[in-house]
C-alpha cells in the first residue's frame, strides 16, 4: 500500500497536470477570439504530448508538492511561477527548435499567465474555504475588541487572531488619517485615537489591544492614554524585540501596565566597554538587597563580572537575591555579606579579602517623611556616615571607581533626606585625588514601582477597593523603570572619569494625581467606584523636584539619557574637619539640631517650617 503522503502528492500533480491541458486549450481558444479552428483544435491536442511532458518532470523536481495547501503563502506562489516560468520557456525553446507552425506565439505567452492563475488560485480558494469552515464561526464567538494599530504587526495579529475563539475583532484604530476607510484582512480601518470614545459608544466594545511594537514609546504611551481614557480595558502585544528574538509571538497580548504609560525608549548600553570594565572583575554594591542595589546586581551579572560581592543589611532580603541568583546567574560567583555600612571594620575586612575593583553604593535611606522628624540623626548617619565610611574603604584598598547613588531631592533639599544625600556628594567631592579612586555621582527621580514608592501602595489601596490618597493635586513627579535607571547608572560610572554629577534624561515629569487615576482604571475600575483623596504634603515633601541646582551647569555626553554636571569645588579643610567631628558624635542629635547643623553644611538647604 502506498504511503498517504505520495498518493496526496500524486493527486495535486494529477490537477496540476489538468490545469496545463486546460489553460492550454483556453489560451488557444482566446488567441482566435472564441472561435478555435478544428485544425488548431487538432494541433493543440497534437502539442500537448510536449507541454505535459516537460510541465510533469518540472513541477515534481522543483517540489511544488512539498506545500501544504491547508496553509498555503506567498512563498508557494513563487515556487509556482518559478516553475511554470522555466517550463514555458523550455516548452517555448522546444516549438522553435522542432519548427512548430501549428503553436501560435501568442499562446506561449498566455499559457504561463493562466497557469499560474489556476494553480496559485486553487491553492489559495481552498486554503480560504478551510480557514471560513474552521474559523468562520469563531470571529461572532469571542469578545469584540478594537485593535489600534495599522502596521505589520496589527497586520500579524489579525492574521493569529482570526484563529481565536476569545477574540472577535470588529474595527481598527489608525493613527495616520490617510488610512481611514482601508481595510487590512478584511477588517475596517474606523478612525482614529480621538474617535475612540466615538466608537466605543457605537460599537459597545469595552476591549483594545494596542499592536504598535514598532511605534516609538511616546507614541504608543499616547495611543494607550487615549484608549484608558476612553474607558477600555487595555493590551498589548509583546515588544518588536522579543518578537524578532522568537520569544513570543504576536498573539501573545498582555494587560497594559502602568510602565507602558510611562513611555520610556529603551536604554542603549555601551556594551563593549563595560563588558571590559565589569567583565572578569570584582564588583561590590551596597543595599543589594533594595529596589536599586538588586537591580545593579542583576545588570552586572550580564557582564559576568569574576566576582560579584552583594553587601546587604537586611538578611531577609540578602537571602531572597541569594536565592535568585543561583536560579537566574548560576555561573556567576557571588559573595553574600550581612553587614552595615557604617561599620568601617567589617568594611576594611570585607575590602581587603574580595579587593574590588568597582563599587556602586546604593545603600541609603531614601524615605522623606520617616527621616524627617525623630530619625533625622540616623538618616545623617546611614547617608552620610555610611558614604563616607565606603568610599574611604574604597581608598584604602585601592578600588578603581566608586559610584554613588544619588536623588534628585539632592537638588535645593527641603527636607532632611534630600539634605543628606547632598552632603554624602560634598563628601565625596573632598576625597577626590588625583590618582586615586575616583568618585562618580548619579542623581535620578523616582523609580517605578521601587521599595516605599507610591505605585505599590496605590494598588494596595485599589486592591481593597479604595480611597487612593494623594497628598496634593499638583504634586508632580520624575518616574523611570528600575531597570532604566540601573542600566543608566552602570553607563554614567563606565564614562565618569572622577568628580562628576551625571543627572539621567527624566522625561516629562508626572502629575501624581494623573497617576492614581490611570491605576484605577487600568485596574478596570472608574473613578466614581475608587474615588481619589488629598491628604495634604506630609513633613518634607515638594510639590515638585528638581535635577539641578541653578549654580550647576549641564553638558551633554555622548549619551542621549545622560548628561554631566560639575557641581562647586572640593570643600575647604576646615569644612571637612567641623563636619568629621560632627559625624564622630554618637549620641543621637535632636531633630532641630540636626537641621541646623545640616544647614551649616548644606547651604542650600532649606527646611520646611
Amino acid at each position: 500500500m502506498l504511503p498517504l503522503l505520495v498518493v496526496k502528492r500524486t493527486l495535486v500533480l494529477v490537477h496540476d497536470l489538468f490545469a496545463v491541458v486546460v489553460c492550454w486549450l483556453l489560451a488557444y481558444w482566446l488567441r482566435f477570439n472564441l472561435e478555435l479552428p478544428e485544425s488548431y483544435l487538432a494541433a493543440a491536442l497534437r502539442s500537448l504530448v510536449l507541454v505535459l511532458g516537460v510541465h510533469a518532470p518540472v513541477f515534481w523536481l522543483l517540489g511544488l508538492y512539498r506545500g501544504i495547501w491547508r496553509y498555503a503563502s506567498l512563498m508557494d506562489l513563487r515556487r509556482i511561477i518559478v516553475a511554470v516560468a522555466f517550463s514555458s520557456m523550455t516548452v517555448a525553446a522546444a516549438v522553435f527548435m522542432l519548427a512548430l507552425p501549428e503553436v501560435p506565439r501568442s499562446v506561449l505567452l498566455l499559457h504561463p499567465l493562466l497557469l499560474v492563475l489556476a494553480m496559485g488560485g486553487s491553492r489559495f480558494a481552498y486554503r480560504a474555504w478551510r480557514d471560513r469552515l474552521l474559523y468562520g464561526r469563531m470571529m461572532f464567538e469571542g469578545d469584540p475588541v478594537l485593535v489600534i494599530g495599522s502596521g505589520d504587526a496589527a497586520d500579524r495579529l489579525l492574521r493569529e487572531l482570526a484563529h481565536s475563539r476569545d477574540w472577535s475583532v470588529v474595527g481598527l484604530v489608525a493613527g495616520d488619517a490617510s488610512r481611514r476607510g482601508h481595510e487590512i484582512r478584511g477588517v475596517k480601518i474606523l478612525g482614529e485615537l480621538d474617535d475612540l470614545p466615538r466608537l466605543v459608544e457605537q460599537l459597545a466594545v469595552r476591549k483594545a489591544i494596542v499592536a504598535m511594537p514598532e511605534s516609538s514609546a511616546h507614541e504608543r504611551r499616547l495611543a494607550m492614554e487615549a484608549a484608558v481614557q476612553a474607558g477600555l480595558s487595555v493590551m498589548t502585544v509583546p515588544s518588536l524585540e522579543d518578537m524578532l528574538s522568537g520569544k513570543v509571538a504576536v498573539s501573545q497580548v498582555r494587560q497594559v501596565q502602568l510602565e507602558d504609560l510611562l513611555g520610556r525608549e529603551p536604554v542603549q548600553l555601551d556594551d563593549g566597554g563595560l563588558r571590559g570594565w565589569l567583565g572578569e572583575h570584582v564588583v561590590l554594591v551596597t543595599g543589594a538587597g533594595g529596589s536599586i542595589g538588586s537591580e545593579l546586581a542583576r545588570q552586572i551579572a550580564q557582564f559576568r563580572p569574576r566576582l560579584l560581592v552583594l553587601f546587604e543589611l537586611s538578611e531577609f532580603a540578602l537571602y531572597l537575591l541569594e536565592q535568585e541568583f543561583q536560579e537566574k546567574f548560576p555561573a556567576v560567583p557571588i559573595a553574600c555579606v550581612v553587614g552595615d555600612v557604617k561599620d568601617a571594620a567589617l568594611l576594611d575586612k570585607v575590602f581587603a579579602a574580595q579587593r574590588p575593583s568597582v563599587v556602586f553604593h546604593a545603600a541609603a535611606y531614601k524615605h522623606v517623611p520617616l527621616m524627617e522628624g525623630d530619625n533625622a540623626w540616623q538618616a545623617v548617619r546611614n547617608n552620610v556616615v555610611g558614604s563616607r565610611c565606603v568610599a574611604e574603604a574604597a581608598q584604602r584598598h585601592g578600588v578603581e571607581k566608586m559610584v554613588l547613588v544619588s536623588t534628585d531631592k539632592a537638588v535645593n533639599p527641603t527636607n532632611v533626606m534630600g539634605a543628606t544625600k547632598r552632603l554624602a556628594e560634598r563628601v565625596l567631592c573632598g576625597l577626590q585625588r588625583d590618582g586615586g579612586t575616583r568618585f562618580v555621582t548619579v542623581r535620578f527621580g523616582n523609580v517605578l514601582g521601587s521599595n516605599g514608592s507610591v505605585i505599590p501602595k496605590f494598588r494596595e489601596q485599589i486592591a481593597r477597593g479604595g480611597p487612593v490618597t494623594v497628598t496634593h493635586p499638583d504634586i508632580i513627579r520624575y518616574f523611570m523603570l528600575i531597570p532604566e535607571a540601573a542600566q543608566l547608572v552602570l553607563q554614567a560610572g563606565l564614562m565618569g572619569q572622577g568628580g562628576e554629577i551625571f543627572v539621567l534624561e527624566m522625561g516629562e515629569p508626572i502629575r501624581i494625581a494623573d497617576l492614581a487615576r490611570d491605576m484605577i482604571r487600568l485596574s478596570g475600575f472608574s473613578e466614581d467606584e475608587i474615588k481619589v483623596v488629598y491628604t495634604g504634603l506630609r513633613p518634607g515633601e515638594k510639590l515638585y523636584e528638581e535635577l539641578l541646582t541653578d549654580a550647576e551647569q549641564t553638558l551633554p555626553t555622548p549619551h542621549l539619557k545622560l548628561r554631566v554636571a560639575r557641581a562647586e569645588e572640593a570643600p575647604a579643610a576646615d569644612w571637612q574637619q567641623e563636619l568629621a567631628a560632627w559625624l564622630a558624635e554618637t549620641q543621637p542629635a535632636e531633630p532641630a539640631a540636626v537641621k541646623a547643623k545640616l544647614k551649616r553644611f548644606v547651604p542650600e538647604y532649606a527646611p520646611q517650617a
